[in-house]
Formats: structure tokens, sequence, C-alpha cells
């Protein structure tokens, strides 16, 4: 029903996006910022501290990468301005040389098919202005359209004005604005499916969550061309529930949390047919820092915040192939090559917050793999 009221709304002319480059070499500095979901003053302030905006917020990155590994939607308020940005600092960049990737993370696609359980109230009145009581109203009267078309196991309801003060309640003044613009005809819809799920830079792939079993040796351009069909409503064979698929780039947790020694051969599978070094995730918290794992071969960039800790805004810089993790502002190399040396950096992140907090748990733990239990179908 939903995709249905969604073609009803749909407030631009469908285009079909052009689809993106998902392959660069040569790149010399890559920023890499892990999942926002709604968060613009955290963004802002890494874009500026990453030298990639002035204090105009207009691009001064030259040639320099960004990529934001997707889940820019839903728990905060401020998606709409988020998107914005990265919509009006890509033209920026390539002018300059560089160039902005916003990857097409699991809540990009969530919004898209109208799973809202995470968008806040906040992500709808950003949409709201003195139309919306209009077409609120209109959504209204196409769902009772609907419902009587295709009625209910259980029989009609009644809809008397309990019925619309409940349904008002889940879809507050905004709530159509918010579902034409995220249609796949819509202004967000549009630009998310101008973009990739999984790319290649130099030696590293990047994608949201990872690739599991079925996914681990597919060819990157057919999952990414799957991943858009799917989004567009017209899934392809070879990949029928890419968006959706627990193992697929926009689900998997394995590389996360899965014991080493478990995972590795899904690695090397991996790692072997995209011909990379490494993977670089976000979609799973499993530290208040950038994490490696794998010697390095994994590096995790979804940041966990502890309650009665502020977030540390770290992200990750790859310059020469070399990393470096910026945490609190400071500039911590990340040294991956045995375990002992993903200790001391642990240690050196711990240090920033004088020994104190989750980093220095996670520090004095790490020569072993205590990845906890999580349900992997979990949104999150």
């Amino acid at each position: 029903m939903f995709r249905f009221l969604l073609a009803a709304l749909a407030i631009a002319i469908f285009a079909t996006p052009a689809h993106a480059q998902s392959s660069w070499t040569g790149v010399s500095r890559i920023v890499v910022i892990g999942d926002l979901h709604g968060d613009y003053a955290k963004f802002a302030d890494i874009l500026r501290d990453a030298g990639l905006t002035n204090e105009h917020g207009d691009w001064i990155g030259g040639q320099t990468h960004l990529v934001q590994l997707g889940d820019v939607p839903d728990r905060a308020p401020n998606t709409r301005q988020i998107l914005d940005e990265l919509m009006r600092l890509e033209p920026q960049a390539r002018r300059a040389g560089g160039y902005v990737h916003a990857l097409i993370g699991n809540h990009e696609a969530m919004n898209m098919e109208g799973d809202l359980r995470y968008t806040t109230p906040g992500e709808f009145a950003a949409f709201a202005d003195r139309n919306s009581p209009r077409l609120r109203a209109q959504l209204y009267q196409q769902t009772l359209r609907y419902i009587r078309a295709h009625p209910p196991a259980g029989g009609l309801p009644v809809f008397d004005d309990a019925y619309r003060a409940q349904w008002e309640a889940t879809h507050p003044l905004g709530y159509a604005e918010h579902a034409a613009a995220w249609a796949p005809t819509g202004a967000y819809g549009r630009w998310v499916m101008s973009h990739d799920a999984v790319i290649r830079i130099n030696g590293t792939l990047f994608m949201h969550a990872g690739l599991g079993a079925g996914f681990n040796t597919a060819d990157r351009d057919a999952m990414n061309n799957a991943v858009r069909a799917a989004l567009r409503g017209h899934p392809l064979a070879a990949y029928p529930d890419i968006e959706t698929n627990q193992n697929g780039p926009l689900w998997y947790r394995g590389l996360a949390l899965n014991p080493e020694a478990a995972e590795q051969a899904n690695l090397d599978a991996l790692l072997s047919a995209q011909g990379v070094t490494r993977v670089v995730v976000g979609h799973t918290k499993r530290a208040s820092t950038i994490l490696p794992r794998f010697n390095g071969h994994v590096i995790l960039t979804d940041i966990a915040v502890p309650s009665g800790f502020t977030d540390p805004h770290a992200y990750l810089v790859i310059e020469n192939d070399a990393l470096t993790t910026v945490y609190r502002g400071q500039h911590v190399p990340v040294q991956t090559d045995t375990p002992a040396a993903t200790c001391a950096y642990l240690g050196q992140i711990a240090a920033i917050d004088s020994g104190a907090g989750p980093n220095a748990t996670l520090a004095a733990q790490c020569v072993t793999d205590t990845a906890p239990a999580a349900d992997a179908g979990a949104a999150q």
C-alpha cells in the first residue's frame, strides 16, 4: 500500500538516475564518515575539522574523496540538512577534482520503502509548511480509498473521528511531503539512487554493512545495479532481495560481530573477489572509536556513544594508504599489523579519555576477540 500511495503523492517527474562510477585509483586522501542518523552538527563539525569545508560550508577539500557510509536518516531531526549539504557539496567537490561518495545504507532503503520505525517527529516536521494540512487530508482520503478497495481480512474499520485522529497521530504534518521526497520519483529518492552501495577506492572496499554468504564473491556493479533496481520497485532476478537480505551490503554484520576465526574464510573470499586489502564499513557499533579487526583488514566506523559520554566526533582518514583516526580532534595512527599493535592503538585512544570509559575497557580486552552476540536482523 505504501508504495502505491507514494506514487500518487510524488511531486517530481521520474528520471532514471545515471548510475555512479564504482571504482577509483590514484586517490591520495580519503575522509570516511560512518553513520550520521540525522546529526547535522556532528557532520558539519567533521567536515570543518577534516579541512573539507570552510566557515561558509563550501568545499575546500581539493582532490580529497569524502566517503559517507550511509545511514544519514532516522533517529535525530536533522536528516534533511545533511542530505541537502551532501547534495550541495557534490558538484563543488567535483569541480575541485575531489569527490563526495554518499553510499546507500539500510536506513536510506528503509525510508524509500516506507519503513519509518526510526524516523523522528523532527524529520517529518522539517518538511511541513502551510500546504501540509491540505496534503495530509489528500493522503488520508487516498488511504481510505485504498483500504476500501483492498479490505483487510477482519473487515473494514469504522472511519469515524477517532479513527482519523489515530491516523493523524501516526501521520503528522510533513509526513506526506517526506514520503514524496523519499519516493523513487522524489528529490531524495532519485538522489539516493544515483549512488552506489559498494565502491572501491585504491585498495579499499567501502560499503555500509558488509558481505556474507551469497554476496562475498559477487560483482560490485551487479550488486549496485540490483540495489538501485530494488529501490525502484523492480528487483533483479539475480539478487531479488538484496536491499533486505541479512547477508547483503546494507545489512551484513558478520565482519563486525563474528569471532575472527569463524569469519576469516568469508573475509578472505571477499578480499580476493574484490581485489582489495581492506574493507571499511559502518552499520554496527562495537566501540566509541574507529575499530580495526582482522589486523586492519576490516575497519569499523559506526561510533557508539555510551550514556554519560559525549560524542567524540571520530572519523577515519586514509592518506597515501596510511590510516589515521581523528578522535576528539586528536590524530592517532591506526597501527594494525599485529594484535599487539591494535592494542597499542586502542590504548592511545583510551588515553585521550584519561583512561576512563568504554575504550579503556576495550583496550584492556583487545588481545582476544570478544565480539558479543547480536541479533543480525535488528534494524539499526
